[in-house]
């Protein structure tokens, strides 16, 4: 593609759209086609400045306005994502590389957090006790933190700074917005329809980069909260920093999810749910069932119905309207990553069921492409267990009864979600209390909550004490402020004005 051709991808500071003047850039790929589709400048620290105090300075007005005014830009706003949803898909399966019906999963599981954050004049509605002590009342009121900066991946293009962004400017803050630079287009077009919903200037502001942008945001003394989803290392570093900086800081970070299949499993059932917890979105996503842990004779009943759902997935270019393919990964630098990891897991000893690196598609033939990998008895000590693929392989791990396999998956340092697969309510129960998982599901093999729950990461996949949606993401952009107080009758206790 002839650079003259290449999208724009510009900055939005106090309402306007301008293309920065920058030394670096990042390209930004179809991943389908391997063809370069624009360039996504690197901001420094100059330009991080002057988008923070643009916010800084809108949060004047914007924090005083009514919540019910604030809530109607975001009908609005919800409106104009609906009337351009197929539009908004088609970018994000372009600049993306996932298929067209994860890119409507992407923008729908983001406008249940715009419609959450919908009803925030209940939500941020404070707290009153009279007669505290006699004649003393105490009240709480939440009051939004200032400006508010989103740290995005490029894993959900749509979802991830839709988990931020409506919650922070419906409770009344600004907020900066830093896309991936890999996927910078679907952001751009976000922010347009929210302009186009009535947002006040500089309410909300996009800046792109890499390191030195998000390092420049996590020091600036007029930045009040940072919200960060990327993978574990960059999340506690962000976390890190954010604080010692005095920043409120949330991070989601990466992940090693575990489906636990026992051997009274629905086994046509558990195979399409593995397939589509490991393989869908090319299994780039932090809630990906990576691992199968088969419990006895699980195994016996399992691998042959999901070895046929999986030799049956069809991987291709998904920018050409069709849903049911298997599209690229984001780049070739992470193909290669995830390569190196197959071919550690079989040196080490594992046998590969399915193997994808072999993937041939003929009318794409530079794109981003691996296809579906089963990669069968896994042991702990491998990499491959160890590390966050983040690609389309599934791992098959074998165990002889539950317990070994809980212990197992209680000594992993990730803790996002778990599964079970099986028709035991005792198993069922036994495994919810006891897995070490801020999310799990039960016959279900993506536990990802909806907007009104948090999304609940422990340990090494979350770094903070507030987690993204639910009623936690409006107490982490949010501060409480309590008023204790007592009235006087007339006169009383006046040792000035006495007769």
């Amino acid at each position: 593609m002839p650079i003259d051709t290449l999208l724009p991808v510009p900055n939005f500071t106090g309402g306007e759209w301008m293309i920065p003047e920058t030394t670096e850039t990042t390209p930004v790929y179809n991943p389908s086609t391997g063809q370069k589709i624009a360039e996504t400048p690197m901001c420094g620290a100059e330009l991080v400045d002057a988008s923070v105090r643009n916010a800084h300075e809108a949060f004047a007005d914007w924090s005083e306005t009514p919540p019910v005014e604030r809530i109607r830009v975001l009908f609005r706003y919800k409106m104009l994502l609906e009337d351009n949803f197929e539009a908004i898909a088609a970018i994000i399966t372009r600049e993306h590389g996932k298929n067209l019906a994860e890119a409507r999963g992407d923008i729908r599981r983001g406008i249940e957090v715009v419609e959450y954050a919908c009803s925030i004049p209940e939500l941020m509605k404070g707290e009153i006790l009279e007669n505290v002590a006699r004649g003393i009342d105490c009240e709480m009121v939440k009051q939004p933190l200032g400006v508010c900066v989103g740290i995005c991946p490029y894993n959900f293009p749509a979802l991830a700074p839709m988990w931020m962004y409506p919650m922070a400017i419906a409770t009344g803050n600004t907020f900066i917005f830093k896309p991936s630079e890999k996927v910078p287009l679907t952001a751009i077009r976000l922010i347009e329809l929210l302009q186009q919903a009535g947002l006040p200037p500089g309410v909300l502001n996009i800046i792109h980069g890499g390191r030195e942008c998000v390092d420049a945001l996590l020091v600036h003394p007029l930045v009040r909260a940072i919200s960060f989803v990327g993978s574990s290392p960059v999340a506690k570093y962000v976390y890190e920093k954010g604080i010692q900086h005095g920043k409120r800081v949330q991070a989601a970070g990466g992940a090693k999810n575990y489906v636990f299949v026992l051997p009274d499993a629905d086994m046509a059932n558990t195979a399409g749910g593995l397939n589509d917890a490991a393989f869908g979105c090319a299994g780039q996503r932090c809630m990906a069932g990576s691992t199968a842990v088969l419990i006895g004779k699980a195994a016996d009943r399992l691998i042959k119905p999901l070895s046929d759902i999986v030799s049956r997935i069809q991987v291709g270019p998904t920018d050409r309207g069709t849903g049911g393919t298997m599209g690229a990964v984001i780049s070739p630098a992470h193909r290669d990553r995830v390569s190196r990891l197959l071919e550690g897991g079989v040196k080490e000893g594992a046998d590969l069921l399915i193997d994808g690196r072999g993937v041939v598609v003929p009318e794409e033939p530079n794109g981003f492409y691996l296809g579906p990998s089963i990669v069968d008895r896994v042991e702990s000590r491998m990499e491959i267990a160890r590390e966050e693929v983040f690609g389309p392989v599934l791992n098959l791990m074998r165990f002889d009864d539950l317990e070994a396999a809980i212990e197992l998956a209680n000594h992993t340092p990730f803790g996002n979600g778990a599964c079970i697969y099986t028709q035991s309510g005792s198993a069922a129960r036994e495994f919810k209390h006891r897995i070490k998982a801020g999310m799990v599901g039960i016959n279900v093999g993506v536990p990802a909550p909806l907007a009104y729950f948090p999304f609940s990461g422990w340990d090494y996949s979350f770094f903070g004490d507030l987690h993204l949606q639910g009623r936690e993401g409006v107490l982490f952009y949010t501060r409480h402020k309590v008023t204790t107080s007592r009235w006087f009758s007339y006169g009383e206790g006046d040792i000035w004005h006495k007769d």
